[in-house]
């Protein structure tokens, strides 16, 4: 597999990490000798590990704001939105702005200067597990892990989002299977080649996905195996 020229470089990140890498990260912010009153998540990625360091550092007060720039896996939309936008006065408090992580970072930028200037905090900073140094258009604050070369960090949370969209991106693309019936084996083969994992490293979500894809009719189930659907 070391081999394969794999189209999309995937990592699949465990649970077990995410809490890990939630509670070194604390421990960085509190060594920076700065306490956050209210933290704020970045939806939907900045959710579990916003919750999570409102544990490790005792914050009580959690918010979130959603700014979207990934429309679906490792695609980007054109530009970053915010959507649902509305207004809290966090004036006199210190806020911690969190996302899992920083790529582009536009979204970020789009979350924190509408929070500085609708939400008026008395500092904002910025916290993420992963920031890809090279493509970044900002620095978070606090960050655990600085990303050299892009790679798509596969969270818990979005697994079967993520691995959905990977096969339906595999029959909308790959001209070699578009407009045929593609045997599971075969699809299995290309998923390796597409995303550097293999189907059974996600375990039941393999299965799941497969069954939401052709409940939602994007893929029809045939004698021999899958074709694209509407």
């Amino acid at each position: 597999m070391t081999n394969l020229m794999v189209k999309v470089r995937v990592k699949l990140v465990s649970w077990d990490e995410i809490v890990d890498w939630t509670r070194r990260l604390a421990n960085i912010i509190e060594e920076s000798g700065w306490r956050p009153d209210v933290i704020i998540a970045v939806a939907r990625g900045g959710y579990v590990p916003a919750r999570l360091l409102c544990d490790f550092l005792d914050v009580t007060d959690l918010i979130s704001i959603q700014s979207q720039h990934w429309v679906e896996a490792a695609r980007m939309a054109e530009k970053a939105i915010l959507r649902y936008p509305y207004k809290v006065d966090l004036t006199e408090l210190n806020a911690l702005l969190v996302d899992d992580i920083v790529d582009t970072g536009e979204s970020l930028i789009l979350a924190r200067d509408y929070i500085v200037k609708e939400w008026r905090p008395k500092e904002l900073r910025i916290a993420a597990m992963q920031w890809i140094s090279p493509v970044a258009k900002i620095k978070p604050d606090y960050y655990l892990i600085e990303v050299k070369e892009w790679v798509w960090f596969q969270y818990p949370w979005t697994r079967l989002e993520d691995i959905s969209q990977f096969i339906t991106r595999i029959f909308r693309e790959d001209e070699r299977v578009k407009g045929r019936e593609v045997e599971e084996e075969e699809l299995k083969q290309l998923f390796i080649e597409w995303y550097g994992i293999h189907p059974h490293e996600v375990r039941e979500y393999w299965d799941l996905a497969l069954k939401k894809l052709t409940a939602k009719q994007i893929l029809v189930k045939t004698s021999k195996g899958y074709k694209l659907g509407k």
